[in-house]
């Protein structure tokens, strides 16, 4: 009889946690790079009351009988298929055309995300809107990359060849292959710096740490670190981001069920209690 309790309180857990994160995908349906996530179930350990047994010259096999314990959440697995593209015609938003994440430093923590509503801030340095800095390269004067991750920025000091005395940036864009090019008062156009991509080997092993932000986890693998159209990486597009990949007809269905599975658990409780009420009062 207990058995079935623990089992009920079990089943009320889980299915709560179905609700926290599908409710989770549907607050962010409209959040900018999110990916939703599923909850995945699994089932406890189950108490042996009789072992199997083998046929012998007297009988046949017999099969074990065994009685569940309940349920646990085995994982929550994310949903990383590409979200819808919303242009919006702003040359720093950038959205990402198949695998990859940008890379971002934050402090000296790096982190890596789908969203790029990207814009310059005061000292012209690419930032996200929590201000964490957007990561690239420098290029040599054949357009190939130099170094390791630098902040992409505006600032045309270093660039080779040098910038003329006098000749200032007019404009800038940013290219599917993620070079950021400038136009300069002198009519010629230079490749300032290139955005870096990150691919993993288990991407779905990457930790969430808020701002639609990932972290390398133990079972993501380290980043392979590359630009846009390399290995398996995507290509780039500016003035567009890349929408939330939650789909609201599945999440609803999704409340249906939890919320169907929260009250059939919460069922199990109520006469598991009044088949002990009924053993409590056979002396009566």
């Amino acid at each position: 009889m207990l058995r079935s309790l623990f089992a009920g309180i079990s089943g009320l857990r889980v299915n709560q946690t179905m609700l926290d994160v599908t409710g989770n995908n549907i607050a962010n349906a409209n959040t900018t790079g999110f990916k939703s996530s599923t909850t995945v179930f699994s089932d406890t350990l189950s108490q042996m009351l009789t072992g199997a047994s083998g046929a012998n010259a007297n009988r046949g096999g017999t099969n074990p009988i065994q009685v569940g314990l309940g349920v646990q959440v085995a994982g929550t697995a994310s949903n990383l298929s590409q979200g819808s593209a919303q242009m919006t015609g702003r040359s720093t938003d950038l959205m990402i055309q198949g695998d990859g994440m940008f890379v971002v430093r934050f402090g000296n923590e790096q982190l890596y995300t789908r969203a790029g509503a990207f814009t310059f801030d005061e000292a012209g340095t690419l930032v996200t809107p929590s201000g964490a800095r957007v990561q690239g390269y420098e290029l040599d004067a054949a357009g190939n990359r130099t170094g390791g991750l630098v902040d992409i920025t505006r600032d045309t000091a270093g660039l080779t060849p040098a910038v003329p005395a006098g000749v200032e940036l007019t404009s800038y864009s940013f290219g599917s292959d993620g070079k950021l090019r400038g136009v300069f008062s002198d009519g010629v156009q230079r490749d300032m710096a290139q955005l870096a991509l990150a691919d993993f080997n288990n991407p779905m092993g990457l930790e969430r740490v808020g701002e639609t932000a990932f972290r390398e986890s133990a079972n993501s693998g380290p980043a392979d670190l590359g630009v846009s159209g390399e290995g398996g990486r995507g290509t780039l597009m500016a003035g567009a981001l890349e929408m939330s990949n939650v789909d609201l007809a599945a999440e609803f269905t999704n409340l249906i069920l939890a919320q169907r599975g929260f009250q059939a658990s919460s069922r199990v409780i109520t006469t598991s209690d009044s088949v002990l009420e009924d053993l409590v009062n056979i002396k009566r």
